[in-house]
């Protein structure tokens, strides 16, 4: 079977690998569609700070169940899935109360241990979620980045009934603003600099889209929601900017949950923060539940997922789709890899 390595950055290549052998408490996946995210593209330019070459990318993934091994029941071949990327050590502190996701060892399938980009890949079942029938693989493929904005989103607690900020409408923060819809908010208000994005997220049914650069992100809180303003604010961007905004606007005793991934050392105004008592929270990845509930927001028709996808490759034009992103940065939300679709142009 065929197996993408990245040898160096942006550098792919094809080797041809045996299918693996299943064991006992594994199932073996026929992977059908891989979703590109932003710590890829970290890889792609050799700026993931914990990602040594070469490296088997692939942690957003769909597939098919072909073989059960002998110890695995629940699970049926055919049975269309989704993999959670997760390897943890189950000893540690947090392992050992339920959050796995905070592993002291924690390790990711495409960045420290060998990801899902492969034709056929073998994996313990219990890291294994079943999709329903009628989801799509290129859905499928998208739960794994739904994941992360659900468990953002749960950070608060219950946000029935909640006026919700976004900051940041790519895909983690276009999913953040549909899970909270989904899960009762009152209303979202979602910011960004990209009017492609925001017209995305209207698409997808967000109550406020605002582009920042032309409207003042306090005044937009205010004309969305009155002089209470929002209950909690998500970054979904991470930077000093979009940080300092919701330190500085957000209503005093409110909520700030940092979803996104600061790409440095932070600048903030903690005096704001502190004199304002804002309670700033943070997010890491998900856990199983995070999967199931994801799940079944897009079954009820809560969140929209196909709206999201850009652009689909075919497996070996990989380095292509890297290329594609670089090119059309403020046009690009997810670029989809269809393994079973060997070669050739795929545009959508």
């Amino acid at each position: 079977m065929l197996q993408q390595v990245m040898t160096n950055p942006g550098e792919i290549t094809f080797r041809e690998v045996p299918v693996p052998e299943v064991k006992d408490d594994q199932v073996l996946v026929k992977i059908r569609n891989i979703g590109i995210c932003g710590s890829d593209i970290h890889v792609y330019h050799g700026k993931h700070p914990f990602t040594k070459y070469p490296v088997t990318q692939g942690h957003e993934v769909s597939g098919e169940i072909t073989e059960i091994g002998k110890n695995v029941s629940g699970f049926q071949i055919g049975q269309k899935v989704t993999i959670e990327p997760q390897v943890y050590c189950g000893h540690c502190y947090p392992c050992r109360h339920g959050k796995y996701n905070l592993c002291e060892e924690l390790k990711v399938m495409g960045f420290q241990t060998t990801g899902t980009a492969s034709e056929y890949f073998a994996v313990d079942a219990s890291k294994v979620t079943p999709i329903p029938e009628d989801m799509s693989y290129e859905e499928g493929a998208m739960i794994e980045p739904l994941a992360v904005a659900v468990h953002g989103v749960k950070q608060m607690g219950d946000v029935k009934g909640m006026n919700i900020t976004v900051i940041g409408a790519g895909p983690i923060g276009n999913l953040v603003a549909q899970t909270a819809k989904g899960m009762g908010a009152a209303k979202v208000m979602i910011t960004d600099v990209s009017d492609l994005r925001l017209e995305k997220a209207k698409e997808c049914g967000i109550d406020v889209c605002v582009n920042t650069l032309h409207k003042d992100f306090g005044e937009a809180m205010v004309e969305a929601f009155g002089p209470d303003k929002a209950d909690v604010i998500y970054d979904c961007a991470g930077n000093n900017i979009t940080m300092g905004q919701a330190i500085k606007y957000a209503r005093k005793g409110s909520v700030i949950v940092l979803v996104a991934v600061f790409a440095g050392m932070a600048e903030v105004d903690l005096a704001v923060a502190n004199d304002h008592e804002l309670d700033i929270k943070s997010t890491m990845m998900y856990r199983h539940d995070d999967y199931v509930d994801g799940i079944r927001l897009v079954n009820e028709g809560k969140v929209h997922l196909k709206p999201l996808i850009s652009k689909t490759f075919a497996f070996k034009d990989y380095l292509k789709a890297y290329q594609y992103i670089d090119d059309n940065r403020e046009t690009t939300m997810k670029v989809i890899i269809n393994v079973q679709e060997q070669s050739g142009d795929m545009s959508r």
